[in-house]
């Protein structure tokens, strides 16, 4: 039987590549109608999107083959998605996240943070995977501290103060419950971080895949939205429902992995918890030391970040007139978007110098005349071109082109017809099981790829029951961010599990609770500050199906 299971197993990857385009042909043979070829094409990609036989990247890219080959979209109309608006102002936020990485402006934000908290491990919510070998080293000075403290205490005689001193008669079981304490540590803490990671991703339009797939999706569906979703009405939404989850998510970690103690948590504990707390703090501040003091880079980087920020929430704020109204507005045209303030700040990136230029050209040395007077900028192409993950601009030019071939096809309108009859069940029921629906199936698959495939789904479905799209799509998006479940649900994931402190077992359990506290606080959101901020209790009219059509 094992033997069989691993002749299968050698051979998976060949058969799914193979056989599955086989299988489905029939689809086509059957039913030659052009939505029916498309739906062939979209399911082949969802396939090895999910078993992922070849790269992410490269499935991304079918649509350019084989819609023209389908003679489903000519060209020249699948190749234009590849690089759309929307791509771009993803592309400009991932150049810009390269700079500030680069600069380690992030690590010292970080540190400077929990240096201002404080050092409890209760308190650590970083927001990033850089934090974890941080983390790491925390948990090593800690039990280095443990270790010192009682040698010191038995060196002196003092074995009665030692944090197990009813050794004589529960010695064993007080070790035991002690390695049991360190361990649950590890494993809050190291979850606490890539939780805080996914999590903190869904509050800007930038910070995760979905939310940019959504974006360019309004765009493509339903070209008179009207930019509804852009990077101040995001934040405006995803922001409170970000700080709510991450209270819940401390909460469950507390509970699950440390018996929620409230004395102990803000700062009531005992001596051991206080070396504990010191022991953690020296090794942040030291952390802190070999960063050095801030640089013009830094300063420079931090600039250009808080500058990208300003323009992108004071564009078109919708409350008040942005900037874009004084120059950049002819009748319903608007020519600058969120896209064209990131390439903007791009542009300074490989501008603005990384060091004072010296203009005290009489008092320079030999060797100084000899430098150019412009110093290297914060960013150069080689740099860029290394971290950049470019994979991601194909995956979601993969999405658009999809996207597009639906509405092409008649797919779309095929698909709402078919969901005609949920008129009848209640819009709040709806909007609660696909997001369940979403989280599960992100635990097996990209994030990226999974908003993809079902967002035209749900919009086509919204338009048929007369339900507002971003009814469906706000809450659908946000949830294709919660894979908390598995090590390789997501890189944050992957990077914890790879320290050692955790079980799949422990993901799974922990995951499974934080599935469930995502999916209430989205829908918490959707029902209450969402309602006003996207309008969601009238059904529009850029959303209706003859409005797009003429």
């Amino acid at each position: 039987m094992a033997s069989a299971l691993s002749y299968v197993s050698k051979f998976k990857s060949f058969v799914i590549l193979f056989i599955t385009p086989i299988l489905l042909l029939p689809l086509i043979i059957l039913m030659p109608a052009k939505f029916v070829r498309c739906a062939y094409v979209i399911i082949l990609m969802a396939v090895y999107w999910c078993t992922e036989v070849i790269p992410l990247a490269v499935t991304a890219l079918m649509p350019a083959l084989l819609f023209p080959l389908f003679k489903i979209l000519d060209s020249k109309e699948v190749c234009v998605q590849y690089m759309k608006d929307t791509n771009m102002l993803f592309l400009g936020g991932l150049i810009v996240a390269v700079a500030v990485e680069r600069w380690n402006l992030h690590k010292r934000i970080a540190l400077r943070t929990l240096l201002w908290v404080g050092a409890k491990p209760a308190h650590n919510t970083a927001t990033t995977a850089m934090m974890l070998p941080i983390m790491e080293a925390m948990l090593q000075q800690m039990e280095a501290t443990r270790t010192v403290a009682e040698l010191e205490l038995v060196d002196k005689g003092k074995a009665s103060e030692l944090p197990g001193n009813q050794v004589i008669f529960e010695g064993p079981a007080m070790r035991h419950r002690d390695d049991n304490d360190k361990k649950s540590i590890c494993k809050a803490m190291t979850l606490c971080v890539c939780y805080a990671a996914s999590i903190g991703g869904t509050a800007t339009l930038t910070g995760t895949g979905p939310n940019v797939v959504l974006q360019g999706q309004m765009h493509e569906l339903f070209p008179d939205s009207k930019d509804i979703v852009n990077f101040a009405s995001w934040f405006g939404f995803a922001f409170p429902n970000m700080l709510i989850m991450l209270l819940l998510a401390w909460l469950w970690l507390q509970c699950l992995f440390m018996r929620f103690n409230f004395k102990n948590s803000w700062g009531c504990g005992t001596e051991r918890d206080n070396k504990d707390e010191k022991a953690a703090y020296e090794v942040l501040q030291e952390e802190y030391r070999k960063l050095g003091p801030f640089s013009f880079a830094e300063a420079s980087v931090l600039l250009c970040f808080l500058l990208l920020v300003f323009l992108w929430f004071s564009r078109d704020p919708g409350f008040m007139p942005g900037w874009l109204t004084i120059a950049w507005v002819e009748g319903e045209t608007k020519y600058a978007s969120d896209a064209t303030v990131a390439i903007f700040v791009v542009f300074l990136l490989f501008i603005v110098p990384s060091q004072k230029p010296k203009f005290n050209f009489c008092s320079q040395s030999l060797e100084e005349r000899k430098t150019p007077f412009y110093p290297p900028a914060l960013l150069d192409w080689k740099v860029a071109q290394e971290k950049v993950p470019w994979g991601i601009v194909l995956l979601l030019g993969g999405g658009f082109a999809v996207a597009k071939g639906c509405e092409a096809s008649g797919l779309s309108e095929w698909m709402g017809k078919q969901m005609e009859p949920l008129h009848t069940v209640p819009p709040a029921a709806i909007t609660l099981i696909l997001s369940l629906l979403v989280a599960v199936f992100t635990e097996c698959t990209s994030n990226v790829a999974t908003t993809t495939l079902f967002l035209p789904i749900f919009a086509s479905m919204s338009r048929s029951i007369g339900l507002n799209p971003l009814y469906v799509m706000l809450p659908c998006t946000l949830s294709a961010s919660f894979a908390f479940m598995l090590p390789v649900a997501t890189p944050p994931n992957a990077i914890a599990f790879a320290y050692g402190h955790l079980k799949v077992s422990d993901m799974v359990r922990t995951g499974v609770m934080m599935n469930i506290i995502g999916v209430l606080c989205v829908f918490l959101a959707v029902n209450t500050w969402g309602r006003v901020i996207f309008d969601l209790d009238r059904f529009p009219d850029w959303a209706n199906v003859t409005h797009i059509e003429t």
